[in-house]
């Protein structure tokens, strides 16, 4: 087996018993060991040190020995799942064969192995209700830094509460996608279906319907409807009578650029007859959408006493250390300063925190002499297109709230902005959908203001 090849089937062995992923340091060991490094080694490349490799690796083959009901250390690792691999395919010669919930083709060879959360199909344990699953589209589950509230808000609304339409929006970066693929692990065994599906490409809703229901109804040798409302007729008839879990990432990219926000593309308009039905009708299943901003309908129907709700991340705050000491930085008491500067937004904490590394050598207060926010081209990519797709009322407003350092009145706005009360509260509310204004209350008084970072681009870039 060559190292993608162990990494997969190490993974799928892991998932099979436990529900959990390898997180991507323990795969890193894993990959290490596989091809004979040392943890010095490995813990230079993931810019890490030494001892928190090991202390990541002592739980990885404890973990593995769990899995595999034998003990597994870095010596007999190549050993032990070499065997447990020839074993496996040798005990199912001729037939299809799982692990665990996963089935593996036998006309399959092992360099075909299903990747990361393939489809998975029942097994003969009836201990507890069988999960059917199709998160092949889904991507890799990163580590989660400390978002046990937010968890636990999407829980009870889905499981306890039984919302059928939930969105959760956010910046990109700020951990939208690894939430979701946390909270499948947490409630996928309240569901007898789970399909998670990228409307990355923007696919018309003919498609993203086809290929919902091939996968939930599983019988290819019928003919699906051709019109959307019949397939749309036949969804919720399955959401009714099978308690079905759908999750739609990257929704941003069906909405529409130059409007204000959770407006449609006039090509996926029809998304919103989708979205209001899961959302008004009765049925035992849960719709969630992730995307940087919440489609219209989402607006209009959520609310305390509505199946509809809508959760907006925010930054993850003092739990960013984790990415600090993964990243091998120095001078923890400067850490605060950092992930309120980038506003405990992941991605920007750990593009920022690279850039520590390789210049200053981890040393943060090095870094923080500089007044002058530091974005580059990797973190600049990230909010060129949130930002380029604002329309002009929302432009114009970003770079009025972007001259000023501090928070600014709707009083000051009105009078500096040249806008219309009505222009104003729109595109205010726009920008506050896109998570691109922060909002404090002083002395009874409503204070809008843009985050450093936010500011920095549209100070350094054109707008409009």
């Amino acid at each position: 087996m060559d190292v993608k090849e162990v990494l997969r089937f190490a993974d799928d062995l892991v998932f099979a018993k436990t529900g959990e992923h390898l997180e991507d340091l323990q795969e890193a060991i894993l990959g290490g060991v596989w091809e004979g490094q040392k943890y010095s080694q490995i813990a230079e490349v993931s810019h890490c040190s030494e001892g928190h490799i090991r202390n990541v690796a002592s739980k990885l083959w404890k973990r593995l020995s769990n899995v595999l009901g034998e003990e597994v250390t870095p010596s007999n690792l190549r050993s032990t799942l070499e065997r447990r691999q020839l074993f496996i395919i040798s005990s199912n010669s001729g037939n299809d064969f799982f692990i665990g919930n996963v089935n593996v083709c036998k006309d399959s060879q092992f360099s075909e192995y299903p990747q990361k959360r393939s489809p998975s199909t029942p097994t003969s344990d009836t201990s507890q209700p069988q999960t059917r699953l199709d998160l092949a589209d889904a991507p890799h589950i990163s580590l989660l830094c400390d978002r046990t509230s937010e968890l636990a808000t999407l829980e009870k609304w889905i499981v306890q509460q039984k919302c059928t339409l939930a969105a959760i929006s956010g910046l990109s970066g700020i951990g939208k996608t690894a939430l979701s693929l946390h909270l499948i692990q947490k409630i996928q065994h309240n569901f007898e279906y789970v399909i998670w599906r990228s409307l990355r490409h923007s696919p018309p809703l003919e498609t993203t319907l086809k290929n919902l229901l091939e996968f939930l109804l599983n019988k290819p040798e019928i003919e699906l409807p051709s019109s959307i409302p019949d397939r749309l007729s036949l969804l919720m008839e399955f959401l009714r009578k099978n308690r079905s879990l759908i999750i739609l990432d990257d929704v941003q990219t069906i909405l529409s650029s130059g409007q204000l926000a959770g407006n449609y593309r006039p090509e996926c308009e029809n998304y919103s007859i989708l979205f209001r039905q899961i959302g008004e009708t009765t049925h035992n299943s849960c719709l969630i959408l992730n995307s940087w901003e919440p489609p219209r309908e989402i607006t209009a129907l959520k609310g305390e006493n509505s199946q509809v709700r809508s959760l907006q991340l925010k930054g993850i705050g003092a739990a960013a250390v984790e990415i600090f000491r993964q990243k091998s930085l120095l001078n923890p008491e400067t850490w605060e300063n950092l992930i309120n500067t980038y506003r405990g937004n992941p991605l920007w904490l750990k593009i920022v925190a690279t850039t520590i590394q390789e210049i200053f050598r981890g040393r943060v207060a090095e870094f923080l002499k500089y007044d002058r926010i530091f974005l580059g081209e990797e973190l600049a990519a990230t909010l060129h297109p949130q930002i380029n797709r604002l329309s002009e009322l929302e432009k114009k407003l970003i770079c009025r709230l972007s001259r000023e350092a501090n928070s600014v009145s709707i009083e000051q706005l009105l009078q500096d902005a040249d806008l219309s009360p009505s222009d104003l509260f729109d595109g205010l509310q726009s920008l506050g959908r896109r998570s691109l204004v922060e909002i404090e209350e002083q002395e009874n008084e409503t204070l809008f203001s843009v985050c450093p970072v936010v500011r920095q681009y549209v100070l350094s870039n054109p707008v409009g």
